[in-house]
């Protein structure tokens, strides 16, 4: 029940003066759980939080097992597919041509990988069949069991009470998990330890400094309000990136327009225009082929930094 979630008031995480100016109200559209969060923008650095935010021994409530990321990367056990010639020689050519940049990763030679956030371990299992040796951290116990059934080693917890590993890694990524950090910087300097010299980080968050964000405030589809802890633009994440030890090398605008769809969506649903409204709400989890379709107007935005997601790499600092 919401009366067992705890609220806690946080400073700034860079260590600015307390000097915060509201930007915003909102609440869980993704599964309508109850309560009202501000997010606040601290006038010295420009970052923005989620403030007053569930305590980190609450905030499950927030985040039940039919959670969308959960579901979203179970791995089907089933047999090997028959694929086609024809579909085996077209898939890297597709894969050139339509560059999403949603998990691009750095040109590295298959070594040990850490991903925070794993979920149910589909991209774990990807990795491992491309010669990783892949280990994860993950918030969920349920989406854990179903990772280490895989059969690769997952922590089943929070990030803060991960065990250091046995061995440093040579890559490590977090898809969309950074801005669920309570404490990202204190986060990204145990991953820094964790790291090889020189290894590389990729992250992927969503971009606060978009036009999604301006144009839809509230109504933003990625602002998922109170999982969403941060809310990074691209200046924002690298402050926090150096803080945490990690030098910000590159920058790559996510080219979907899952968002920007789902966003409208919200709109149009308070509108009543229900109907319509659900079908793009329900856009990112069903979209197909229609990302194809829509690459050519994603690929421009991006091209601004103007589309709701983005991909960064980091390296750790010398």
């Amino acid at each position: 029940m919401i009366d067992s979630v705890h609220l806690e008031d946080v400073s700034c995480p860079l260590g600015c003066p307390k000097n915060d100016e509201f930007v915003l109200s909102g609440r869980d559209l993704l599964h309508d759980l109850p309560g009202t969060f501000t997010i606040v923008k601290c006038r010295t650095c420009s970052l923005m939080r989620t403030n007053p935010r569930p305590t980190p021994e609450t905030i499950g409530f927030y985040y039940p097992d039919d959670y969308g990321p959960y579901l979203g990367t179970r791995v089907q056990q089933t047999g090997p597919k028959r694929t086609s010639g024809i579909k085996k020689l077209l898939k890297p050519v597709v894969k050139r041509l339509f560059n999403f940049n949603t998990e691009a990763l750095p040109p590295l030679s298959p070594g040990r990988l850490l991903e925070v956030g794993c979920a149910s371990g589909a991209f774990l299992h990807r990795m491992a069949g491309q010669g990783w040796q892949v280990e994860g951290i993950e918030f969920s116990d349920k989406a854990a069991l179903a990772a280490t059934r895989l059969g690769y080693y997952v922590h089943a917890g929070p990030l803060e009470t991960a065990p250091e590993p046995r061995q440093p890694f040579d890559l490590i990524v977090g898809w969309m998990v950074l801005e669920h950090l309570h404490d990202p910087i204190g986060g990204l300097q145990k991953l820094c330890e964790w790291a090889k010299p020189g290894a590389c980080l990729a992250l992927s968050v969503p971009n606060a400094g978009s036009l999604e964000f301006r144009l839809f405030k509230e109504k933003l589809y990625a602002l998922h309000l109170p999982n969403h802890l941060y809310h990074f633009t691209p200046e924002t994440l690298r402050q926090v990136l150096e803080a945490g030890g990690w030098a910000l090398e590159n920058i790559h605008h996510q080219r979907l327009l899952s968002n920007l769809l789902a966003s409208t969506g919200y709109v149009l649903r308070d509108r009543g225009y229900t109907r319509l409204g659900q079908k793009l709400i329900d856009f990112p989890k069903r979209a197909g082929k229609w990302h194809f379709a829509l690459y050519p107007l994603a690929w421009l935005l991006s091209a601004f930094g103007q589309t709701g997601r983005m991909t960064i790499w980091a390296r750790k600092q010398a």
